[in-house]
């Protein structure tokens, strides 16, 4: 399928290679070209606006700001060829969303919300979960592109709205899993118990999810080398906050959460993987 791709960070540098092995032909931008040379087997582009001359355009970029630069300022989607489906891979507002959704309606470009759950390594292995909602027609178009890049991808209707709130909420309940983590560390602690020891219990018995198991290893042997960065965290855990807001829905877990990050990057560790935060 004729495809571009905008936004060769961590992330996108790891899903880019999957679809070009499934045999898709990819043009790529990024604002560093660097990353993007560094790909084999695709076409570099020179301004987003040429990504939306292809039948396809996937984006993962780092939040709103950036969308808004690179698909809305820039013009990009106003040029967009006809009949092109924008597949907006990034974790965004729901403020966003819904103004990006009007926008590509009077382009007349077809509009999918399709954010990701994983990591970097998770992308590279192809294994990536990913929520989607658009257009029926639209979603069929890019459901091989999305096939090729995941282990499973989970259709949310035709409202591109509900796959941004189910990747802010998975996240906020990551973040949430991080906290409760870090606080039953400390407590076993306190009395003598290995952290290490803990873990290896509680994520092969109550909690044997990937979450757990992946941050759980990280909190008890302090090992807070960046994965996905607190900054990024917070970012996540603000959106679900403005989104709570915005419906009246209170979200006490999450303002702890929002608190304790905050004070983690205040004592520098922001560029560190979120699951510091539960050491601040």
């Amino acid at each position: 399928m004729d495809t571009a791709f905008i936004g060769i960070g961590s992330m996108g540098a790891a899903m880019v290679p999957n679809l070009v092995a499934a045999g898709h032909r990819v043009a790529v931008w990024n604002r560093n070209p660097a990353p993007a040379e560094a790909l084999e087997g695709v076409t570099l582009l020179d301004a987003p606006a040429a990504a939306f001359q292809h039948a396809v355009v996937l984006t993962m970029l780092a939040d709103d700001a950036a969308v808004r630069g690179v698909i809305v300022d820039s013009g990009a989607l106003r040029s967009a060829r006809p009949g092109c489906v924008h597949v907006m891979m990034a974790t965004i507002s729901p403020a966003l969303s819904g103004e990006l959704a009007a926008l590509h309606q009077e382009a007349g470009v077809a509009y999918v919300a399709a954010p990701v759950f994983g990591v970097p390594a998770v992308a590279a292995a192809g294994q990536l979960n990913i929520v989607a909602a658009g257009p029926e027609q639209a979603l069929a178009t890019v459901r091989p592109l999305l096939e090729a890049m995941s282990r499973r991808v989970w259709p949310l209707g035709e409202d591109p709205l509900r796959a941004n709130v189910a990747k802010i909420a998975g996240n906020m309940m990551i973040a949430q899993a991080i906290q409760a983590l870090s606080e039953a560390v400390a407590l076993g602690e306190s009395y003598g118990l290995r952290g290490a020891d803990f873990i290896d219990i509680v994520t092969n018995t109550l909690f044997a999810s990937p979450s757990y198991q992946r941050y759980g290893k990280r909190i008890a042997t302090g090992d807070y080398e960046p994965g996905f960065k607190l900054t990024l965290g917070l970012k996540d855990v603000n959106l679900a906050l403005d989104a709570g807001a915005a419906r009246q829905v209170v979200l006490p877990a999450a303002r702890i959460v929002q608190q304790r990050m905050h004070a983690a990057i205040a004592q520098g560790l922001g560029g560190k993987d979120w699951s510091a935060f539960g050491q601040a």
